[in-house]
């Protein structure tokens, strides 16, 4: 049995709704295993994006906490958990949010760059995630030149070039058409395996879902397995 690298234990989140608490869940607890890619279904605001961000150091949980590996990152510091972005995970979301001003090989040196990285080594790393998704030929290209798939690949470079253990991904291929969400849905995978990834999804998709080695859904506030 391979020990869990991810674990979310009694996770709460509530926010204030005038006078009332509005409860996205409680009592949640989650155990995802180094090199598992796990996929969250459930529907529109049963909390997935909430959980996926809570996961990513994004936002606080209301009560609880989560570890990677022994470390508790829910209880880091704004600085210390900025860090821990920084290098140890990875994000791709529905709305790509590339640079428009800058090229695709310039969006995906910017998190090396923040890290202090020399522009040239940065440039040659960035380089060769933009070959692994299959866009070495359009580095030079800047955001509005590339299709809605090449977009996302970019994406999915960026999320990639500071060598993270996880990798989040919140609706990955959702803004895109059947063909090309099967396309960037592959190339998810095989970088997944490549770079030997710890990957948590969230999706609406579940024939993408059930590709997945583990496929939870998030109802009523609770994770159950997808097939109960």
């Amino acid at each position: 049995m391979i020990d869990p690298y991810i674990r979310a234990h009694d996770l709460a989140k509530i926010y204030r709704s005038g006078a009332s608490d509005l409860v996205v869940f409680s009592g949640l607890s989650l155990e995802v295993r180094r090199g598992e890619m796990l996929a969250l279904v459930g529907e529109s605001g049963a909390g997935k994006s909430t959980l996926l961000h809570l996961l990513g150091c994004l936002d606080r949980p209301s009560k609880g906490t989560i570890y990677y590996g022994s470390t508790a990152i829910s209880g880091l510091a704004d600085t210390e958990q900025a860090d821990f972005r920084n290098r140890e995970i990875g994000f791709v979301w529905q709305v790509h949010y590339l640079l428009p001003e800058f090229t695709a090989l310039e969006n995906v040196m910017m998190p090396l760059l923040i890290r202090g990285w020399a522009q040239s080594k940065a440039a040659s790393e960035s380089l060769a995630r933009l070959d692994e998704v299959g866009l070495a030929a359009r580095a030079s290209h800047r955001s509005g030149e590339l299709s809605g798939g090449e977009q996302q690949r970019v994406v999915l470079a960026r999320a990639l070039v500071g060598r993270p253990s996880v990798l989040l991904a919140d609706e990955p291929t959702g803004n895109l058409d059947f063909r090309t969400g099967e396309m960037v849905f592959d190339v998810l995978t095989n970088l997944h395996r490549a770079h030997q990834l710890t990957s948590v999804l969230v999706t609406h998709n579940l024939s993408f879902a059930r590709r997945c080695d583990r496929v939870l859904s998030l109802e009523k506030g609770g994770l159950v397995p997808e097939s109960q």
